[in-house]
């Protein structure tokens, strides 16, 4: 199967608290029924792309932890059990483990001192590149390395450019070919080999979009972004991301996704 088709996502229902998450921005606040609201509109998509979605329980205690991505990796063979490198998120991975079991027989995890987020880790047919980024240190990106091949994948540590947060804030993957990347990404020479769609000026979040199955998940707020990839012949989803966009986040951080060995 292909990277990017899915059959089952694990998410996390957004809790009251996530009005308090970490935020570059302290005056943008996000509304908990805005929140709320885009999760719910982000869950029905995955299901109506065909994927089976457990969703996890609140979490007052993590004001992040709707964002599950950075938790962990997800794989047809197994699970890696990630270190998020915020020190108010790291205890979340713990509140993940017991999803992650329930799912795979395979799971392994980072140590102490290796941190590293999902959502600086983007996965292509032939590569997983792992930036290096304030929340993935090179201990935990090594590591990560050798997790990863465990599972018969190859690996690549890159540095993420110092204005994004996350590297998939930046990038993402939209066929076996083609990466979307923001201006910062797009003119690095990362990406040497692929087809490289740049976001429109002024959509440089757009960079953060989900390709699941046929469909793919567009900011609502990306217009010329959507249009860009209609014409690449997919199908474009656009759902709110106004309020997640205030907590630093986007699509992808809202899920771990992958295909279950026994459905396809």
């Amino acid at each position: 199967m292909r990277v990017f088709e899915f059959t089952t996502a694990i998410v996390r229902e957004p809790g009251k608290s996530v009005v308090n998450g970490l935020k570059s921005d302290p005056t943008a606040v996000p509304t908990y029924d805005g929140v709320l609201a885009e999760h719910r509109a982000y869950v029905d998509a995955l299901a109506e792309a065909g994927l089976s979605v457990d969703i996890l329980k609140p979490l007052e205690d993590f004001p992040d932890s709707v964002f599950v991505e950075d938790t962990a990796l997800v794989f047809r063979d197994g699970a890696i059990l990630l270190r998020p490198g915020a020190p108010s998120r790291l205890a979340e991975r713990e509140e993940v483990r017991g999803a992650l079991a329930r799912h795979f027989a395979a799971v392994t995890e980072l140590g102490v001192g290796e941190y590293a987020d999902g959502g600086d880790v983007l996965v292509t047919p032939e590569t997983v590149f792992i930036g290096l980024s304030a929340r993935t240190n090179r201990l935990g990106a090594e590591a990560l390395v050798k997790h990863l091949a465990a599972l018969g994948r190859s690996a690549r540590v890159v540095q993420t450019p110092a204005t994004v947060l996350h590297f998939k804030s930046a990038c993402a993957l939209l066929s076996e070919d083609t990466i979307v990347a923001a201006p910062a990404l797009a003119a690095s020479g990362l990406f040497a080999g692929y087809r490289v769609l740049e976001t429109p000026p002024g959509e440089e979040g757009a960079a953060n979009l989900v390709r699941v199955n046929k469909r793919v998940l567009v900011g609502k707020s990306y217009p010329r972004m959507a249009e860009i990839v209609a014409k690449e012949g997919l199908e474009v989803k656009l759902l709110p991301v106004s309020d997640v966009a205030k907590l630093d986040a986007g699509l992808s951080c809202m899920s771990l996704r992958w295909a279950k060995k026994d459905e396809g």
